[in-house]
């Protein structure tokens, strides 16, 4: 089963690139963060004529999360412990595969910044939640994958220059805590399960020639629960995505499991 994780800073402006990439690698699951528009404006019918199932939870203009799938499923919308949050951050599903259920969400973690604002105090508050989330998941013995971009840089191998990020929200000693917290409860850094190599990157902004520079950062992370770390075969960073013409400042990051 192969499983996808990509940021797509804006599905109706990334659609072709989108299309290509499920023509390209053909995941079994693929998750979406920032799509950027509401249910309605998402290119569903594109995306169901490659064999596609369209599950989002969107809002106009920021935000937004998808899962689509190659099998049928049912998705809930928003994460658990606040329910005034209004913001489209958080989609989970169910979804068969032959004799196997998975359970994935797709997740956008709020970036934070600036610091010391309310804006870092909410990306605090919805790990929180997270984690609690997460807990309650372990105690079903499922496979299940929290995919997306965390907005969180786990540590300095993470970054190509990380001290250009002490003092961000993505890198401070808060948000790394209940990162590996969430961890600490039994769940596997897909990628830190394959690999210690330093360098592999997940996004690159789009200023001061951080691509080319390859000064790039690793915040989109897929972690797996106990069942499915067993199954996982292999982690790819699709790092060409980045390199298209109008990208988005993410790279597409999968998983296969046996």
């Amino acid at each position: 089963m192969r499983i996808a994780t990509w940021n797509v800073n804006s599905v109706r402006q990334r659609t072709e690139h989108l299309l290509a990439y499920l023509r390209e690698t053909k995941p079994d699951v693929m998750c979406l963060q920032e799509i950027k528009c509401v249910d309605e404006a998402f290119p569903r019918a594109e995306v169901e004529a490659l064999g596609y199932n369209v599950a989002t939870h969107g809002q106009k203009t920021f935000n937004g999360v998808a899962i689509l799938s190659k099998q049928p499923f049912e998705a809930t919308r928003g994460l658990p412990g606040d329910e005034s949050d209004g913001q489209s951050r958080y989609i989970e599903a169910i979804i068969p595969f032959g004799e196997t259920i998975v359970r994935v969400a797709s997740i956008y973690l709020p970036n934070g910044n600036p610091p010391l604002t309310e804006k870092y105090s909410y990306k605090l508050a919805w790990m929180d939640r997270l984690i609690a989330h997460a807990r309650d998941l372990l105690k079903l013995e499922e496979c299940f994958v929290l995919a997306g971009d965390y907005n969180v840089i786990p540590d300095a191998r993470d970054a190509k220059d990380i001290a250009a990020w002490a003092g961000d929200a993505l890198y401070l000693p808060p948000t790394r805590e209940r990162f590996r917290e969430l961890l600490n409860l039994g769940l596997a850094d897909a990628l830190r399960a394959t690999t210690d190599e330093a360098g592999l990157y997940t996004f690159w902004d789009y200023q001061a020639g951080a691509w080319q520079r390859n000064n790039g950062i690793r915040i989109d992370h897929l972690l797996l629960s106990p069942q499915a770390a067993d199954r996982l075969q292999s982690v790819v960073i699709d790092r060409h995505m980045r390199a298209l013409e109008k990208p988005s400042d993410h790279a597409p990051i999968r998983v296969d499991l046996a």
